[in-house]
C-alpha cells in the first residue's frame, strides 16, 4: 500500500527505512518488566484517541505519553494542548515525537514507545496494527478493527504474530470490562436462562456529527474529516457503533453468526454531506443450532432510542442494559440483578492491558474484536445487496473496500448502496491470510 501526502506538515517522519526494519526484526523488546515506566504512544488525535491516552495514564502509575501521530496538525496540535493539560508531567511529548501525515504511525511506533493506542478511524486500523506487531509493541486499538473482510483477516494474522510474539492486545470492547455484564454473562453460560432459544440486539440513537466539507478541501482530505459517512473509512455505523452489541451477542453465544439477512438503508440523511452510508440497519442473524437473533440498529433524530441486550432461554431470559444487568424466569422471578457500579471501563481496559505487560503474562483480544467485527461486516453487506449471505460466502469474498493509495487528491464516493442491485464485491486473494474460524 502506497503512502503519499502533498500535505503541508511541520513535523515530517525523522526516521529512516533502516531504523524502522531493525525495530521491526527485534522482536518482543518493549518492556524490560517489574516496575518500571510504561511508555505510550498515540496513533489518532481525536477525541476517542485523545481520551485512550488519558485513560491509560489514568489507570496505572508510571504510565507516560511519549510519542503522538495524527493525519492533521490541527488535530494532532489540539490533542497535544487538551492532553499536556490533562495528564501533567505524564506528558512526555516532544517536537521530534510528534508527527502528521498519512505515514505518521511510522514514527509513533519507531519511537521508545512500548505500548501503541490506534484510534485512527477503522479503515486504517489493519495496516497501522500490523506495523506495531511488527515492531514487537504491545496494543491497545479501538473497535472496530477493519471495514472489510481483508482487513479482517489481516487483524487475526497479525494477532497470530502477537501471540508468538509474546505481546498484549487489548480492544475497545467496553460491555466484556462492566462487571455487570461480566457477571450476567458468567450466568448465562453456567445455565441460569436455560439453553439461549433467541436474542435481540439494539443500538437505536440520535445522530453523530458532522463536519461540512470547506473551500479547498481534496476528496481524500474531506473524507478522511468526515470519516463517519464512509463505508471503507468507518465500515458504516453498524460496523463503527453496532459492534459493541454484536460483540456482547458473540461473547454470550461464543461464536460467530453463520448467515445473515438484512435490510437498511438511508432515510434522514439523504445529503451528500453524509456520504454514501444507511441510517439504519435490521438484521437477522442465524447463530449455531438455528437460534435467530434481530439486530436493529439507526441513526436518526427524533426517533425512539434503545440500547440493549436482551438474551431468552429456555428457563428465563437476561437483560444486559448499559446500566444494569438482570436475570428473570419466565414467571417474572429476578434470577440474579446487577447495577453498574460506576466503575470506568474505557479505564479498565488500560488497567488490564498494563497489568498484563507488567507480569509478562500476554492477553490477545485480536481475534475475538476481529471475528465481532466481521459479524457487523456480514449484516451491512446483506443489507447493502438485499441478499441471504453466509459467513462463509463472505469470507470467500475477501472483500477489501480500501483504497491502495493514500494520497490527498480526488477519490469518488461509491453510490449510496441499493438492494437488489450492489453486488458484493469480490476481491484478489491477499498474501497475509488467517483462518476465520
Amino acid at each position: 500500500m502506497e503512502l503519499n501526502s502533498d500535505f503541508s506538515r511541520r513535523k515530517f517522519i525523522k526516521v529512516s527505512a533502516a531504523s524502522t526494519l531493525g525495530l521491526m526484526a527485534s522482536g518482543n523488546f518493549a518492556y524490560a518488566g517489574g516496575g518500571d515506566t510504561i511508555r505510550v504512544g498515540l496513533v489518532g488525535c481525536g477525541g476517542r484517541g485523545t481520551g485512550a491516552a488519558r485513560d491509560a495514564v489514568e489507570s496505572s502509575e508510571g504510565v507516560e505519553i511519549v510519542a503522538m501521530g495524527d493525519l492533521f496538525e490541527d488535530r494532532l496540535d489540539t490533542s497535544m494542548k487538551n492532553l499536556k493539560e490533562a495528564v501533567g508531567d505524564a506528558f512526555k511529548v516532544d517536537a521530534d515525537h510528534a508527527f502528521v501525515g498519512f505515514d505518521n504511525y511510522k514514527g509513533v511506533i519507531a519511537s521508545d514507545a512500548d505500548m501503541i493506542i490506534l484510534a485512527t478511524p477503522p479503515g486504517f486500523r489493519p495496516l497501522h496494527f500490523r506495523a506495531a506487531i511488527e515492531a514487537g509493541k504491545h496494543v491497545f486499538m479501538e473497535k472496530p478493527v477493519s471495514v472489510d473482510v481483508a482487513g479482517a483477516v489481516d487483524i487475526m494474522a497479525a494477532g497470530d504474530l502477537a501471540t508468538q510474539k509474546g505481546l498484549s492486545v487489548v480492544a475497545g470492547t467496553l460491555y466484556r470490562r462492566q462487571p455487570s455484564f461480566m457477571e450476567a454473562v458468567k450466568r448465562i453460560h453456567d445455565g441460569m436462562i436455560g439453553d439461549i432459544v433467541a436474542a435481540q440486539e439494539y443500538y437505536m440513537t440520535g445522530p453523530i456529527w458532522l463536519r461540512k466539507r470547506k473551500s479547498g478541501m481534496s476528496d481524500m482530505e474531506w473524507q478522511c474529516r468526515n470519516w463517519y459517512y464512509f463505508t471503507w473509512l468507518s465500515g458504516d455505523h453498524i460496523v463503527e457503533q453496532f459492534v459493541h452489541n454484536l460483540d456482547v451477542i458473540n461473547w454470550v453465544f461464543q461464536a460467530h453468526p453463520e448467515s445473515a439477512v438484512a435490510m437498511g438503508g438511508r432515510i434522514e440523511r439523504v445529503d451528500p454531506s453524509y456520504g454514501h452510508i444507511y441510517d439504519h440497519f435490521s438484521v437477522e442473524y442465524m447463530y449455531p443450532q438455528d437460534v435467530i437473533v434481530e439486530a436493529k440498529c439507526r441513526q436518526i433524530n427524533g426517533a425512539t432510542t434503545r440500547v440493549t441486550n436482551r438474551v431468552v432461554g429456555t428457563q428465563g431470559v437476561a437483560e444486559l442494559h448499559p446500566r444494569y444487568s438482570m436475570l428473570k424466569s419466565h414467571n417474572g422471578e429476578v434470577l440474579y440483578e446487577m447495577s453498574e457500579p460506576g466503575n470506568n471501563a474505557y479505564v479498565q481496559e488500560h488497567t488490564d492491558l498494563i497489568a498484563a505487560i507488567r507480569a509478562g503474562v500476554p492477553i490477545n483480544e485480536a481475534r475475538q474484536i476481529a471475528e465481532s467485527t466481521l459479524t457487523a461486516v456480514l449484516g451491512r453487506e446483506s443489507a447493502y445487496t438485499g441478499q441471504m449471505l453466509t459467513w462463509a460466502e463472505l469470507m470467500e469474498s475477501r472483500l477489501d473496500i480500501v483504497p491502495k493509495d493514500f494520497v490527498f487528491g480526488s477519490l469518488p464516493i461509491p453510490e449510496v448502496p441499493v438492494p437488489g442491485r450492489t453486488k458484493l464485491v469480490r476481491s484478489p486473494m491477499k498474501e497475509a491470510t488467517a483462518s476465520a474460524g
